[in-house]
């Protein structure tokens, strides 16, 4: 089945900019920097991340002018950028990290690619050489925007003071609008210095840039009818449902269509856990009911998901017998991966709003029945339970672990994990009830990501217990935020699951490479040598650093640390390094391969 997919269009831009509240009477005469800090307050910004340096002197000389944007000064660029992924995350609200050029820029660069594919709406403000200096290898330059273009929805170079509102405020409404994402502003230190009237709002020119939120009516009934008639249908929910802040309405629909609902590593909180509708994680590391449900499907409706391969296994075997309703902000996003047999173009709140009206027209003239599909599926989710075996070296399960902070600290939490072993069990062992309190970098998979994003969260969400999951591996990349954290009394949680190794690469070594544990062994926890240890490195940030060798310690540690909230608290997890991340389809394959557990209930692979 197909539908028209012309577009609908969308309210202007300059329609949106010219919303914010405008100064009125004669301008006032700003410099370029001041320029830049009165269009961020006049956007709502409260807080930036940032470190300064030569091209961004004269800014960071006027932020400490003023006290109507708090300026945290991080260690790093690239815990700036994620700080901003982590605020924007938590909030809904458009990070914003500031570097000065060359390296500093360079290092916003991770950050920058890691919000580019999880759609997360940042705004990265960094500096340049003089505009007379630009292309002569002055010191510290470099072309960020060129670096920065394939990673960005769009770069801008200023390089004159009266262009910098128009900037700013185009990069704030092109990160938040449509499929949100990052948006970098690089202003040469001459635009910093000249003044120029400030004039608001500016105007917008943005040719071309016309995001489609409204998706056509026959489309939308076209996927309610089919929807009405399925008889394994599943709702696939992908990170596009918060981003859209679209939960609630999920939630609507889905009781109403009693249809089986899937949540990716994006989507985790988008559905609540506790529901008996939901089946889970898909994917490579997802729920047996929740693989199975995309597997054997007849229908499915993917709402603001890319079909990541992750979640598909091998695509030319991914849900053979499935239609396809694809959902999503980003026309390029549709039959990118699968072909569409109904794509519906537009934002996913909007969107689920039609089908619900949609499908309650639809049903008035078909009965729908999926009693048998929930017959199998809990007959699935009954045999193949969650689960994880004790280890037999003596040393803590962090499954265990990671489910007692969940339990211990609740769902108003906010759960910021690293990359690796440690971020699928926090996906899998926590308990999310609420879009926005989980965060991780799905797309790009960047080690480093956990604490400064919780930090950033920490800020955004000060009332809110907020927890860094890490690996002993992630940590070591991005820990000197701790002091950040202590020197700004921004109070996070840090998990340290402890497991002296490079874990995800091993378990793949262990199950593809005969064994051949090649560079992944990190001496930080097994064995009387630390290198780091991990107590003292973060005593020597200020933080409350407690060590953890059995499981008869775990939830002391885990109700002191919810205690004390005078400065970060570092909890070092010493864990197994056998423990494997279970279920798992294998790169590569059909995800039918997941039928392997029906021999190995519950916890196949163990062995």
């Amino acid at each position: 089945m197909t539908a028209d997919t012309s577009p609908v269009p969308s309210p202007s831009p300059q329609a949106t900019a010219a919303s914010v509240q405008p100064d009125r009477g004669t301008p006032e005469i700003l410099t370029g920097s001041g320029a830049i800090i009165r269009s961020l307050e006049l956007l709502g910004v409260t807080d930036v991340f940032g470190l300064p340096g030569g091209a961004v002197i004269p800014l960071y000389d006027e932020l400490m002018t003023q006290d109507s944007i708090r300026h945290i000064l991080v260690r790093h660029e690239q815990g700036a950028g994620h700080a901003a992924e982590g605020y924007a995350s938590a909030s809904n609200r458009v990070g914003v990290a500031i570097a000065t050029s060359g390296p500093g820029a360079t290092n916003l660069v991770t950050a920058i690619a890691d919000a580019y594919m999880d759609s997360v709406p940042i705004l990265c403000i960094t500096g340049q050489v003089f505009s007379t200096l630009m292309g002569t290898d002055a010191f510290q330059e470099a072309d960020i925007v060129g670096i920065t273009m394939p990673i960005t929805k769009h770069s801008f170079l200023v390089k004159r003071a009266e262009d910098i509102p128009a900037a700013i405020a185009s990069a704030h409404l092109i990160a938040s609008t449509g499929r949100p994402g990052p948006v970098l502003v690089d202003i040469t230190k001459d635009a910093q210095q000249q003044k120029a009237p400030f004039i608001w709002p500016p105007k917008l020119d943005l040719p071309g840039y016309r995001p489609i939120t409204k998706a056509h009516g026959k489309q939308v009934q076209a996927a309610a009818q089919l929807l009405a008639e399925a008889k394994k249908p599943v709702l696939y929910v992908g990170g596009g449902v918060i981003r859209a802040r679209a939960s609630e309405g999920l939630l609507t629909f889905a009781e109403l269509t009693n249809t089986p609902v899937v949540t990716t590593l994006m989507a985790r909180g988008a559905f609540p856990d506790s529901h008996q509708q939901h089946l889970g994680m898909p994917g490579m590391h997802g729920t047996v009911s929740a693989v199975l449900s995309l597997q054997e499907a007849d229908l499915i409706i993917a709402l603001g998901a890319r079909f990541d391969d992750r979640v598909t296994g091998k695509i030319s075997e991914f849900a053979p017998h499935a239609t396809i309703v694809h959902v999503d902000v980003g026309p390029a996003e549709i039959g990118k991966i699968r072909a569409a047999d109904v794509p519906i173009v537009g934002d996913a709140k909007d969107v689920i709003a039609d089908l619900t009206l949609a499908y309650a027209a639809a049903v008035k003239t078909t009965t729908p029945d999926v009693s048998d599909w929930w017959t199998y599926l809990n007959g699935l989710r009954e045999e193949f339970p969650l689960g994880y075996s004790e280890p037999t070296d003596g040393l803590m399960s962090p499954q265990f672990v990671i489910q007692r902070i969940g339990e211990l600290t609740g769902p108003e939490a906010v759960y910021a994990a690293g990359v690796g072993q440690h971020q699928m069990w926090a996906a899998q062992f926590i308990k999310y009830e609420r879009p926005n309190s989980w965060l991780n970098s799905g797309g790009a998979g960047t080690m480093g990501y956990s604490i400064p994003a919780a930090m950033g969260a920490k800020v955004a969400e000060p009332d809110r217990v907020v927890w860094s999951i890490d690996g002993d591996g992630c940590f070591q990349m991005t820990n000197q935020e701790l002091a950040t954290c202590t020197i700004n009394n921004i109070p996070i949680k840090v998990a340290i699951i402890n497991n002296s190794s490079l874990g995800m690469v091993r378990q793949w070594q262990t199950l593809f490479y005969d064994g051949r544990h090649s560079f992944t062994d990190l001496n930080t926890g097994h064995g009387s040598a630390m290198v780091p240890d991990f107590v003292k490195l973060s005593e020597a940030y200020g933080a409350l650093a407690i060590r953890v060798t059995s499981a008869d310690q775990v939830d002391d540690a885990i109700k002191l640390a919810l205690a004390t909230n005078d400065r970060p608290v570092v909890i070092d997890f010493v864990v197994s390094r056998d423990a494997m991340v279970w279920p798992m389809v294998p790169q590569g394959v059909s995800n039918s391969y997941v039928q392997y557990a029906k021999e190995h209930a519950p916890t196949w692979g163990e062995e």
